[in-house]
């Protein structure tokens, strides 16, 4: 996400390194640059003038602190904007009502919301500690409600039953009566997609949003539609109360239009952005975070906090163990390690909050994929397990058979052959010379592609 508008504004504020004082001169151009990598990121032209406006207005004569140059202040100014216009801080549910809680999700046909209800229903569930109903009352789209219902099964949360030849609204007032008498905390209701221009499926949802009085009203919108996802939102908000928006694949915007003009055209925050197909990616909109990682510093916060939420705690102290115990750091280690990446969506899902990853080389970024990680571990999969235990048993009929049972080349098999026995030489060094830190600093190149791992 934002990958286009970080490698434009990077190249922008490269004029102003260097300089000891921001003046009308020199912040001139490189605020002409910003404004272009704006409406190339399709942000709402009335959101670009303003934004442009305010930085200028700070940006001018600004003393530059002895610390720092005037690009270090000048991108201060707009890291600070950047988060002004998307919000200030990231706004939490308000679920602090007399339970059932009920979230009303709308939004357009094919904006993800269906997968949205599940994705939301694994976090409160997980994170929040609730328990969750969800009910689908879309009657109009084919297997909409057992769509639902699978998903339902996938996050292990309580669904309503509905059929599709019932009205939405006895739908929903089933569904609250129902979560009412087990004590449900939260109640997601998922309806049917909807243009803002059809008045009689828009006279559905405002009798639907009447009838149950949510605490949450969530429109559900496609991020890579840009900015008419802001004027989509504000369309619906002018006919629903809404009190927020979710953005959906952000992973495949590339350009960050829909995130940087929802807040300042609708007034509504952002509360969550979808970050892929699987039902664990749904992350709270924090705007501070995704201002710095616009900016190429990162987000480092969101990397820790995933960390701690989807590494297997139990499965690292293992391994810590078992190396410090001095036995060897085997081929079943090495595809755990592997499987815990993937946990935090793979190399490009860490790469994209770490910092400076805006000033790799295009070629080479281009090149880092997560179809590595899983090439590596169809690889490992496909060994036995004395393999795995003692790969130096690998010789050419075994890498023959290796490489035809999971679909790849022996060179391929040679290939994480050589990265393994170079990772196994690092698990050493860790263990006899100063630990993680001596590690890191002998990693690169280890991986595919020269990537460490988690």
């Amino acid at each position: 996400m934002f990958d286009n508008l970080t490698d434009r504004l990077s190249n922008s504020l490269q004029k102003l390194r260097g300089q000891g004082r921001i003046t009308e001169t020199n912040v001139k151009d490189t605020l002409r640059e910003v404004r272009m990598a704006l409406l190339e990121a399709d942000v709402a032209l009335p959101v670009v003038r303003d934004f442009i406006e305010r930085v200028k207005e700070k940006a001018l004569g600004t003393e530059v602190l002895q610390s720092l140059s005037a690009g270090q202040a000048f991108i201060k100014i707009v890291n600070d904007e950047l988060v002004s216009v998307m919000g200030e801080a990231n706004e939490e549910l308000n679920l602090n009502v007399q339970p059932p809680a009920i979230i009303l999700m709308a939004g357009l046909q094919g904006a993800g919301k269906t997968t949205s209800v599940a994705k939301l229903a694994k976090y409160l569930k997980e994170t929040l500690k609730k328990s969750v109903m969800v009910v689908s009352a879309d009657v109009y789209r084919p297997a909409a409600i057992e769509q639902l219902e699978t998903l339902a099964k996938e996050v292990d949360v309580h669904f309503y039953e509905s059929d599709f030849t019932q009205k939405p609204i006895k739908i929903v007032n089933g569904a609250v009566k129902a979560a009412t008498n087990q004590f449900i905390d939260v109640l997601l209701v998922d309806t049917a997609g909807r243009l803002h221009i059809d008045e009689r499926m828009m006279q559905e949802i405002r009798e639907l949003h009447h009838a149950i009085r949510p605490s949450e009203t969530l429109f559900v919108v496609d991020s890579m539609t840009g900015q008419d996802a802001a004027n989509t939102a504000k369309a619906f908000n002018e006919a629903l109360p809404l009190t927020g928006v979710i953005l959906t694949k952000t992973d495949g915007d590339a350009r960050g239009g829909a995130a940087l003009s929802v807040r300042q055209i609708t007034g509504k925050p952002i509360k969550f952005i979808g970050v892929g197909e699987k039902v664990t990616a749904l992350q709270p909109f924090h705007p501070e975070r995704i201002a710095s990682r616009i900016l190429g510093m990162g987000d480092v916060l969101s990397l820790v906090e995933e960390v701690e939420q989807k590494i297997d705690k139990k499965q690292s102290e293992k391994l810590a163990k078992k190396l410090k115990k001095g036995k060897s750091f085997d081929l079943t280690d090495f595809l755990s390690q592997l499987q815990q990446m993937n946990k935090l969506g793979g190399i490009s899902g860490v790469m994209d909050k770490l910092p400076g990853m805006g000033q790799i080389p295009d070629n080479v970024k281009n090149n880092i994929n997560n179809k590595d990680m899983d090439r590596l571990q169809a690889i490992i999969l496909s060994m036995t397990k004395e393999e795995r235990r003692r790969p130096d048993i690998i010789k050419g009929s075994r890498k023959r058979r290796i490489a035809n049972g999971c679909g790849q080349q022996v060179q391929d098999v040679n290939r994480l052959l050589k990265q393994f026995t170079q990772m196994q030489k690092m698990m050493k060094k860790m263990r006899t010379k100063g630990g993680m830190a001596n590690l890191m600093k002998q990693m690169k190149g280890a991986m595919p592609n020269g990537m460490p791992f988690k």
